[in-house]
C-alpha cells in the first residue's frame, strides 16, 4: 500500500488549502481514511477522518466547522478541505490508512502513512 500526500502550501491565516491523498496497491483491507498533523516539537495529533463505506466523517474539535473531510472511492481518494486557516494549524499533515484495529482518533487504529506535506499559516 502507498500513500500519496500532496497539496500543501504557505498560506495567510483565515485562507483555505486543499490537501489530497491518494492510495494504490491493497486498499481492500481498509476501513477509511484519516489526516493527522504534527507541529515542531509536538506530538502527532488526529485532524480528521473519513470510513470508505458510509463516508462517516469524524473531526478533531480543533478544525470542526473549518474543516471538511471527503472522500472519492472510485479513485481510493480523500480530500482534507481547509478553510479559516490559523496560525496554529501549521504543521505537516500526514495521511493514513485506518484498519478499524483501534480507535478512528488514535494513531495505533493506523498502518500505512503517507510521506507527509507541509502547511504554514502565517498572521
Amino acid at each position: 500500500v502507498q500513500l500519496q500526500a500532496y497539496g500543501g502550501g504557505s498560506v495567510q491565516a483565515g485562507g483555505s488549502l486543499r490537501l489530497s491523498c491518494a492510495a494504490s496497491g491493497r486498499t481492500f483491507s481498509s476501513y477509511g481514511m484519516g489526516w493527522f498533523r504534527q507541529a515542531p516539537g509536538k506530538e502527532r495529533e488526529f485532524v480528521a477522518a473519513v470510513t470508505w463505506s458510509g463516508g462517516r466523517t469524524y473531526y478533531a474539535d480543533s478544525v470542526k466547522g473549518r474543516f471538511t473531510i471527503s472522500a472519492e472511492n472510485a479513485k481510493n481518494t480523500v480530500y482534507l478541505q481547509m478553510n479559516s486557516l490559523k496560525p496554529e494549524d501549521t504543521a505537516v499533515y500526514y495521511c493514513a490508512r485506518w484498519t478499524n484495529s483501534g480507535s478512528i482518533y488514535y494513531i495505533g487504529g493506523y498502518d500505512y502513512w503517507g510521506q507527509g506535506t507541509q502547511v504554514t499559516v502565517s498572521s
